[in-house]
């Protein structure tokens, strides 16, 4: 029976021309090395830099213990902050001189102990003063936290050994869950992972159909039986494999050399992974066939994918407290939802409530910015 189809028509020959065409972009890929490196160092060494130089934590404050009553009660509650790993202490006894200090932002808290310390907690109403310095307030805040825990636990050393101590007619007893060692890194390294993801899959795709236009090669292929989504299939597919790769070492540097918890499920992960990072490709081949120049499209990407998911994803700054014009705008953004599945994966567990409706929404993503690329690569010269 023959087949009224052109052969150039048929299945296997649309197979073969996408072959051809990923073939010859994994040579262009070994000729041009600097797309390996963005695709498989690059993450790496973001990670490494982000993930070991970038901490909420705060240890090793510098304070002064002012010891205005060098009693053992005083003595007992400095002890606490000495052993610390929050506080890098100095004992001073006058305050003039811890003032000094405190002036010349050699140290960020002074512990006071009054003269009348002692005697009040034998009274039942000892007061233990920490002055903070208040140019960063969140980081003040912190310390205070920390100095207020010393303190705590001072008090219930006392009640448990039977002596009297400062306490309230109720004892908080706190707990966090999903992040039991209140570890910055638990929250970081997953949010590190999508900004990651973000920079380089736009990167990666946002130069290759730029560079064609300029190098005058998409000219030669639309002389051929090739059609658009071949093209975009043959530039997307090389990519793609290239950037699971990237994803691949991000995920292991999480789980092997910062120990956050994968909680969730790994086929889930990794499934979700690659859709975003579909979206992120598709979102750099769109932004590449617009603009068709490789300068405009590397700043366009950078612009439009990772600052926004650097300040818009929920990665540093929780959208919650944002005006609600900000929040509207970040959900339109495809790293809060894949930033949101990342922290409930690894946190939490397979909490499907969460899940399901950030793959929908990013594969709705991934839909659009597919078609988008579609739409604007057309198979003719302006």
């Amino acid at each position: 029976m023959n087949n009224s189809r052109p052969i150039y028509d048929r299945p296997l020959a649309k197979l073969r021309r996408i072959w051809a065409l990923v073939r010859k972009e994994n040579l262009q890929m070994q000729r041009d090395p600097s797309t390996l490196l963005i695709g498989i160092l690059l993450p790496v060494v973001l990670i490494l830099i982000f993930g070991y130089g970038l901490s909420l934590d705060v240890k090793n404050v510098p304070c002064v213990i002012l010891l205005e009553d060098p009693s053992p009660e005083a003595m007992e509650v400095a002890a606490g902050f000495e052993l610390s790993p929050y506080f890098k202490t100095y004992i001073v006894t006058d305050m003039p001189q811890a003032k000094a200090m405190m002036l010349n932002r050699t140290i960020d808290a002074i512990i006071r102990f009054r003269p009348d310390f002692s005697r009040n907690v034998a009274l039942g109403n000892a007061k233990v003063e920490v002055i903070l310095h208040g140019s960063d307030a969140n980081y003040a805040r912190i310390i205070q936290g920390y100095a207020e825990g010393v303190i705590n636990q001072w008090q219930v050393r006392r009640m448990a050994s039977g002596k009297q101590a400062n306490m309230g007619p109720v004892i908080v007893q706190n707990r966090i869950w999903f992040n039991e060692n209140a570890n910055s890194h638990y929250f970081l390294v997953p949010g590190l992972i999508v900004i990651i993801m973000t920079l380089i899959g736009a990167l990666l795709t946002s130069l290759v159909m730029a560079r064609e236009w300029e190098r005058g090669t998409l000219e030669s292929l639309f002389a051929t039986p090739v059609r658009v989504e071949e093209i975009l299939l043959g530039k997307i597919i090389p990519y793609f494999a290239l950037g699971c790769i990237g994803l691949t070492l991000c995920i292991l540097s999480s789980s092997y050399m910062f120990n956050v918890p994968l909680r969730g499920s790994m086929l889930v992960l990794a499934g979700s992974s690659m859709l975003y990072l579909l979206v992120s490709l598709g979102m750099g081949l769109f932004i590449s066939s617009a603009t068709k120049n490789q300068f405009l499209a590397s700043q366009i990407a950078v612009i439009v994918s990772f600052l926004p998911a650097m300040m818009l994803s929920g990665f540093v700054f929780d959208i919650r407290s944002m005006p609600s014009f900000v929040r509207f705008i970040t959900h339109i953004l495809p790293a809060r939802y894949y930033d949101e599945l990342l922290q409930t994966l690894f946190l939490a567990g397979n909490v499907w409530s969460i899940i399901v409706p950030n793959v929908a929404i990013l594969a709705l993503m991934a839909f659009v910015f597919l078609l988008l690329a579609r739409i604007k690569t057309q198979k003719k010269l302006d």
